[in-house]
């Protein structure tokens, strides 16, 4: 049984686990008790009141940070000749069509975070779907991942647009920046994140649809937010 170190001992002490925390407050507290001698992530999670077995209750959207999260993103784009130029002045790391899907097709190999496609292309992407779905790079119009505007969609990303969707224990997860954030900023991206979040309610949900939500930064207690 693993010891808890007397430095998240007293990061925990410094959170009222009764309390309920605004944004301004939680972040605050997010630097008191970040310990870690690296630049941590900070990270919010909610519960939902979802049953993630109901298709229709899947809940996944997407937010552009309103001052990235901290971390580049490798962008690859599957798209034809005519739109190749537009994707890589947007800043893609890797541009290609049907000469991209064969090497995939080929090796499994996948050096890059997400991938955004053209619609035309999207039936060419079949013989791969698999290898992209493992990894969950699968392009989905859901997110905004599939369109005929590669070139907004990649300076988006670039700018820090992230994705999100609920598991299979109805929890979401997402990074909202770095401890070295100034305060105003992390404030801004959790807000960011939480207005998505709850503009997602699935339609068949009557009930409290965001049961709980916690922020943390790496190897740093979490701190209930209020709704």
């Amino acid at each position: 049984m693993s010891k808890t170190s007397k430095r998240l001992v007293e990061a925990k002490a410094k959170v009222d686990k009764t309390k309920a925390y605004t944004v301004a407050e939680a972040v605050k507290l997010i630097k008191e008790t970040s310990k870690v001698k690296f630049d941590a992530s900070v990270e919010m999670h909610f519960h939902l009141g979802i049953d993630p077995k109901k298709g229709e209750q899947v809940v996944r959207g997407s937010v552009v940070m309103p001052h990235g999260i901290g971390k580049t993103k490798r962008i690859a784009v599957f798209t034809t000749p005519a739109h190749e130029k537009d994707a890589k002045e947007a800043g893609a790391d890797i541009v290609g069509g049907k000469d991209l899907i064969e090497a995939i097709k080929k090796d499994g190999k996948c050096d890059f975070d997400i991938a955004v496609a053209s619609p035309e292309i999207m039936k060419d992407l079949s013989v791969i779907a698999k290898t992209l779905g493992q990894k969950g790079l699968m392009p989905n119009p859901k997110t905004g991942t599939v369109t005929p505007d590669v070139k907004k969609a990649v300076a988006e990303i670039k700018k820090g647009k992230i994705d999100f969707k609920n598991d299979d224990t109805a929890n979401l997860h997402a990074m909202v920046g770095k401890i070295s954030f100034d305060n105003a900023k992390l404030e801004e991206n959790m807000r960011a994140l939480l207005d998505a979040v709850k503009k997602t309610k699935p339609e068949t949900v009557k009930g409290i649809f965001i049961e709980s939500c916690y922020v943390n930064s790496t190897m740093g207690p979490g701190i209930k937010i209020q709704l």
